[in-house]
């Protein structure tokens, strides 16, 4: 029996234990995964406890994606760029760690058919999400990468290690491009009635995409849709650092129908309101 789980401070309703569930299934793995919320003042021992259980792997998510660089001994290239990992391997005692977003990420846009090679894109927001976003952009080719942030100083220097212009959302308003992508938690259940931007900047696009998969539609992706642009919502990104992680842990390659299978389980039960 091997045994996963993820990490983090509060994990609600959590869809990862189904996407796990159902490769576990789809690929006769004897596997379990759990949730583990752990207080911030207990963290510092975490991987320590993981290893006790005999765990073999962890998730992890907010807010200890970058504090769990203190207690890995291995760290993946993207993750380190990054700045956060979100997938942790224990082999022979060692630690090892690996930011799957970046792939999830890679996962999405190609489920969209979105090109990047020599395409502009529009990134808002510039927290750890965004970081992940923009290392995929940058190594698959994007032309140029624009980070909106309300403090620019902050963005600029957050994203130093990072070949971005750095913009607010006043300069936004004046810009067209090919893609905008919303990296920030505005839209997300429960306050579904917000959007980064309105109308006026949308419609200066021909691609939407929302890293938010609850709501599957979000404002910002339902006027998008309205404004007649290609929209891709965030779900798929959800199942394809799920999909990474389980690859990184066993060693396997798992085919794309089965990313199928779990985006469909995964949208029907939030269009059912189970989540």
């Amino acid at each position: 029996m091997r045994n996963f789980g993820l990490l983090g401070e509060k994990l609600g309703h959590s869809l990862s234990p189904e996407i796990h569930r159902i490769i576990f299934k789809k690929l006769n793995i004897e596997g379990t995964y759990a949730l583990f919320e752990i207080k911030k003042e207990n963290f510092c021992k975490a991987l320590d406890s993981v290893k006790t259980l005999n765990i073999q792997g962890v998730n992890v998510t907010i807010p200890y994606k970058e504090d769990i660089i203190k207690q890995i001994e291995f760290i993946s290239s993207e993750a380190k760029r990054i700045g956060a990992i979100n997938t942790v391997k224990i082999i022979d005692n060692k630690v090892f760690g690996y930011n799957t977003d970046y792939y999830g990420f890679g996962y999405m846009l190609s489920k969209g058919s979105i090109s990047i090679k020599g395409k502009d894109f529009y990134v808002l927001g510039s927290g750890g999400a965004a970081k992940a976003v923009v290392a995929y952009l940058e190594d698959n080719g994007a032309e140029s990468i624009n980070l909106v942030s309300r403090n620019k100083k902050n963005a600029k220097e957050s994203f130093s290690g990072f070949d971005v212009n750095v913009i607010d959302y006043d300069d936004l308003k004046k810009k067209k491009g090919y893609c905008i992508i919303n990296t920030t938690p505005v839209g997300m259940y429960p306050k579904i009635d917000f959007s980064p931007v309105d109308k006026k900047v949308i419609i200066n696009f021909n691609v939407a995409v929302d890293i938010v998969y609850n709501p599957l539609e979000t404002k910002f992706l339902k006027m998008a849709k309205d404004l007649g642009l290609k929209c891709i919502d965030g779900l798929y990104m959800l199942v394809g650092q799920g999909v990474k992680a389980e690859e990184i842990w066993n060693d396997i390659k798992i085919d794309n129908e089965i990313l199928d299978i779990i985006y469909e389980r995964l949208k029907n039960i939030l269009n059912n309101k189970e989540v």
